[in-house]
């Protein structure tokens, strides 16, 4: 097994002489993630025909490179659960890609228990996957022998898998299911903003927080600023600085010195003696506010908040016997067919006929002409 690695433009003449004839190749894309603050495009992978080529965006900007082919629908690109990967193209290389076959989407319309890359390779291929360097931080340079290796694998046996899986596909007569579902994926991760629009205020991601006082939810709020601050400083994952538990439990026993912060456990001796300080100094400043004029948890993010009315329940609840039902009738996972979330605005809306049902975010066409029909009816009243 071999690769091409591609650190800069003088490296990439071999690919750029290969993209001006393939017609179709496979793609995947490593991020930071998991280890650094920013989830940043890391690496690219790329298989042809011809070869498997590992291309470094953090040595060079590949995006002139690759555009032209990415974004042509005429060619095919190959990725594997390509929903996060298409956001990175979009928002770190400016790529909006066209042409897209998923074999995960593929595997799940087919009803595949088992839709990961490695199951999928494992079964149908008879490959096995290192896990080696699963959780490896792709933003550290330089990438080892051994890790540029393994991202290759990623994309290497790809085409081949997509050739089988669209057999398949074809065979059961779903072939139209799946270009309609990479479709939709390429649409809303075009549709989808490089950045949010209004951020979110971050006590709602922290389990626990909901049952705080108003200050300890503002002292909550001010921690995990503080912990940003550090995340982004060290360029690491906000997790990887203190989790959190301890910061959740430093807002409850209100700590008054640094000592008293390492006390707490799980968090970290070197960050209350080198940073603690100014988070106990942020507690301090939270402790001598009046209460109106801090923040409460956010209204309306708790369990339940924004529940329909029963009839709309009710009314959900004879859909998704439906939908459960078609689901076993088809050999596929229910939230394959049609989510919860999804049966649910159907029951909100009520459509009246196919034309207004198929509009509804998250329907498709073979959806609609899977379950449509007897939708309307229960809708109707007819069941």
């Amino acid at each position: 097994m071999s690769h091409i690695h591609i650190g800069s433009p003088q490296d990439a003449r071999t690919l750029q002489d290969d993209l001006a004839s393939t017609r179709r190749l496979a793609l995947d894309c490593e991020a930071a993630g998991f280890h650094r603050y920013s989830d940043r495009l890391c690496l690219l992978q790329l298989t042809t025909e011809g070869a498997t080529y590992v291309i470094d965006p953090l040595g060079f900007d590949p995006s002139d490179l690759l555009r032209g082919p990415l974004e042509d629908p005429g060619v095919e690109v190959v990725m594997h659960g390509a929903d996060f990967d298409l956001r990175l193209l979009r928002r770190d290389l400016g790529i909006e890609l066209q042409g897209l076959f998923d074999t995960q989407i593929a595997a799940q319309l087919l009803g595949v228990e088992s839709i990961g890359l490695a199951a999928l390779l494992g079964s149908r291929l008879d490959v096995s996957l290192s896990k080696k360097y699963q959780r490896a931080d792709w933003a550290e340079r330089p990438l080892n022998d051994a890790m540029l290796e393994y991202a290759a694998d990623d994309t290497r046996y790809l085409i081949q898998l997509a050739d089988l899986l669209a057999q398949d596909l074809e065979a059961a007569g779903r072939q139209h299911w799946a270009q309609e579902e990479c479709q939709a994926l390429q649409l809303a991760a075009g549709s989808i903003p490089t950045e949010p629009a209004e951020p979110e205020d971050p006590v709602v991601r922290v389990k626990g927080a909901r049952k705080l006082s108003t200050h300890q939810v503002a002292a909550l709020r001010v921690a995990l600023e503080w912990r940003d601050e550090i995340a982004r400083k060290l360029d690491r994952a906000a997790f990887r600085v203190i989790g959190n538990g301890p910061l959740i439990e430093a807002v409850a026993t209100r700590p008054l010195t640094v000592r008293e912060l390492t006390e707490i456990k799980g968090f970290p001796a070197r960050l209350a003696n080198e940073e603690g300080a100014g988070l106990l100094e942020r507690f301090d400043r939270i402790a001598a506010s009046p209460e109106e004029e801090l923040l409460p948890y956010p209204k309306g993010s708790g369990r339940g908040a924004g529940r329909p009315p029963p009839e709309v329940e009710a009314l959900a609840d004879r859909l998704k016997s439906v939908r459960n039902r078609k689901s076993d009738e088809l050999g596929l996972p229910r939230g394959t067919l049609l989510s919860n979330a999804v049966v649910l605005e159907i029951a909100r809306i009520a459509p009246g006929n196919l034309t207004d049902l198929s509009a509804i975010d998250g329907m498709r066409r073979w959806k609609a002409d899977t379950v449509g029909e007897e939708f309307l009816a229960v809708i109707r009243g007819g069941a």
